[in-house]
């Protein structure tokens, strides 16, 4: 059975956060359900469409931002009372709009993120933990790294109480009370938990959880150990998951998982045979879907899928037919709802048209008039800097809630732009002054008509760091920028993992100094990325990390006074030290260092490059006889006489050039990082081997790899 839905755009708020939008219970089986959705303003807005117009149950007053929209209710009845959280204080709401709960937490954050079951409410800031049973503090725990999401397996199932925390290190952390009861690994960072089936399965244990670099799992949490059920890759390079939900809208008694991408993405899963989702149906939005929910909203019996947007749109996908085709000389009838409804559009659409002509006479008078002040206006800008670990890029997402004019990107780092197919932006690149100013890029995206986000991609260079800075300048009256900074570090490429390989040969920097635990956690910070800025609990820490762009890894440990950094690149141990001792520099504080550098690690590094080099000089080599092939086969008409190798270039000649044309200067990056090895290879005897420099040059541009390793021995 194909699914056909037909998009509805019920009405828009005000920008709104990651699960503030909640279909309340229907009175009866597939009867209309209100909406209920909180925005930036602090305004809870509650409507039901009656005759295809939303219709307002009741709107509160502005406050503060709301972060989270939860429904509640006693155990077994209808969860029809309404949670929001905004700042450190949680109110609640009755289905009519009248506040029966403002509860003021002991939070010194703002709430992130909430859950509530029954009388318990779990409450979550950055990195701290509360859970609240009628409003009394019972459990408490501090996290390691920042929660993005909480929720608790169902209670009336389980018979005790087992909250869920998704962290950014990868990690999600099963509590039990005040204590970690066990940490499960998932793949990338969790950014948003569910229940699988809305019950957590039959055992009330199942839980789907989606992650920021766009995977989705399901994990059985028992009360011994986890158990991963199944995955699903984001092998078509989609957004991040923001919001999970499960729904009927096939009709045929097993309910389908519903996605919400931050890339605009709605995707609809179907169970098959092997019980692993497959994709059933997706739908692109222009902008990240905070919320989504599947119920019935525009008319009874007819299911849909509702989201809503982070510039705060309502809109549905509904199993209503919409559109409605007729032959030729056949008349269309439109209905008399229909033909309403038009006629109340183009009334409406008359009034703004005269309203905005009105404001825009007032502001053009009230900026002619002496005594009259500018105020410049306010926008918000939800911005996403994130490391690939396909393609070693760093993604930058901007999305503001009204269309973009131009963003111009800044850079005092070298960085290469990359090529993203969905940007549809026009890139102009400015001449930089790299050398006084420190000015290595500048260029401007200009963006087209009712484009309200933009990707970018980047590629840093490892050990050269600073800073990035987008200036986002929307469509809006009087012209007004925003600047959003991003700090490219030291080892920009790394990425954190849960474990290494212990056995590769690996080089040691040791540092021992007067120096306390929150000082050397602070350089580290510094120089790596996806470190948590809050200085760990404990007396010591080890962080996990592999660099994206060679596989190599890096093993962190450190305590007050001392610090252990093990890497299988030298180049990686050179960064760092560099880095470490002009960091402690600055602060005047005597560094004692000391290394331990394994020669196999220079030939082990070599041989995670080789394959990359080799792929490299084979792409240039095939993209350069492009051109003189196309000659021939314009010349001979037949190429059959070609050898299968020339014949299968021209073949391929598109996706050849598409992908040269992706991976700029990745040759040059590669020659680098071997150039580099070198030179640090002896840097760390003591030996200066600048000037021998060209000549390995002239070995990587015939390469072979017997003869490179021959020259870096040889080199001594």
């Amino acid at each position: 059975m194909e699914l056909q839905l037909g998009r509805v755009d019920y009405l828009q708020v005000g920008v709104t956060s990651q699960k503030t939008m909640k279909l309340l219970p229907a009175s009866r089986r597939r009867a209309t359900q209100k909406v209920v959705i909180g925005d930036h303003d602090g305004v809870v807005t509650c409507f039901g469409i009656k005759k295809g117009e939303a219709m307002p149950v009741f709107k509160t007053l502005p406050g503060q931002r709301i972060t989270r929209l939860e429904l509640g209710g006693a155990l077994n009845t209808p969860q029809e009372k309404i949670f929001v959280a905004t700042g450190s204080e949680v109110r609640g709401f009755t289905k009519r709009g009248k506040q029966f709960l403002s509860f003021e937490t002991n939070l010194t954050e703002n709430i992130k993120a909430m859950h509530i079951s029954g009388a318990d409410l779990f409450l979550c800031a950055s990195y701290i933990y509360n859970h609240y049973c009628d409003c009394k503090d019972q459990h408490y725990y501090l996290s390691g790294d920042k929660i993005n999401d909480v929720l608790c397996l169902p209670v009336e199932k389980l018979s005790c109480i087992r909250p869920i925390l998704a962290c950014q290190d990868r990690v999600l952390r099963v509590l039990q009370g005040s204590d970690l009861l066990y940490e499960v690994e998932v793949s990338g960072p969790p950014t948003v938990l569910a229940l699988n089936n809305g019950s957590g399965g039959d055992s009330g244990e199942e839980l789907l959880f989606g992650t920021s670099d766009g995977k989705l799992g399901l994990i059985q949490i028992s009360s011994a150990s986890p158990v991963h059920k199944w995955e699903i890759r984001n092998e078509k390079k989609r957004g991040g998951i923001l919001c999970i939900d499960n729904f009927d809208i096939l009709g045929d008694g097993v309910k389908e998982l519903l996605v919400g991408r931050d890339d605009g993405m709605l995707e609809i899963y179907n169970f098959d045979s092997t019980s692993e989702p497959v994709l059933r149906y997706d739908h692109a939005l222009s902008e990240s879907i905070t919320s989504i929910q599947g119920g019935c909203v525009g008319k009874d019996g007819y299911d849909e899928i509702l989201a809503s947007t982070y510039s705060g749109w309502v809109t549905g996908l509904t199993t209503e037919p919409i559109h409605r085709e007729g032959g030729s000389g056949e008349e269309l009838k439109i209905s008399q709802e229909m033909q309403n409804k038009i006629s109340s559009l183009r009334n409406e659409l008359e009034h703004l048209q005269i309203k905005v002509l009105q404001e825009r006479e007032k502001y053009q008078q009230s900026s002619r008039s002496s005594t009259a002040l500018s105020a410049v206006p306010a926008f918000s800008v939800n911005d996403k800097f994130t490391l690939n670990k396909d393609d070693a890029s760093y993604s930058l997402i901007l999305e503001v809630q009204t269309a973009i004019d131009n963003v111009l990107v800044q850079s005092d780092v070298p960085i290469d732009l990359l090529d993203v197919d969905k940007n549809s932006a026009v890139v102009s690149f400015s001449g930089c002054d790299s050398e006084p100013n420190s000015n290595f890029l500048l260029s401007t995206y200009r963006c087209q008509a009712n484009t309200t986000r933009l990707e970018l991609k980047i590629r840093s260079i490892e050990g050269q760091y600073g800073t990035l800075q987008a200036y986002v300048t929307p469509r809006i009256q009087p012209k007004t920028c925003q600047l959003c900074q991003y700090q490219i570090k030291p080892l920009s490429l790394h990425q954190r993992t849960h474990f290494i390989d212990h056995d590769r040969p690996m080089n040691t920097l040791m540092l021992k100094g007067h120096f306390s635990f929150a000082e050397i956690h602070s350089w580290v910070v510094f120089c790596l990325p996806e470190v948590p800025e809050k200085t760990p609990i404990g007396d010591s820490v080890t962080f996990y990390f592999q660099n994206t762009f060679l596989d190599t890894q890096l093993e962190s440990t450190y305590r007050k006074g001392e610090g252990f950094f093990k890497s299988d690149n030298i180049s990686t141990i050179s960064i760092l030290k560099d880095v470490l001792s002009k960091e402690a520099t600055k602060r005047k504080i005597n560094l004692n260092i000391s290394y331990d550098i394994n020669e196999a690690s220079v030939n082990h590094t070599l041989k995670l490059i080789h394959p990359k080099l080799e792929y490299q000089l084979l792409l240039a080599k095939k993209v350069q006889l492009i051109d003189a092939l196309k000659e021939l086969q314009i010349h001979e008409g037949n190429m059959d006489f070609l050898i299968p190798e020339y014949r299968c270039i021209l073949e391929e000649a598109d996706h050849l050039l598409e992908e040269y044309k992706k991976q700029p200067a990745h040759l040059e990056r590669l020659y680098g990082m071997i150039t580099d090895l070198f030179i640090d290879k002896f840097k760390f005897k003591g030996t200066n081997v600048k000037t021998k420099v060209p000549l390995l040059l002239e070995i990587l541009d015939s390469y072979d790899q017997n003869a490179l390793i021959a020259f870096f021995d040889a080199a001594a």
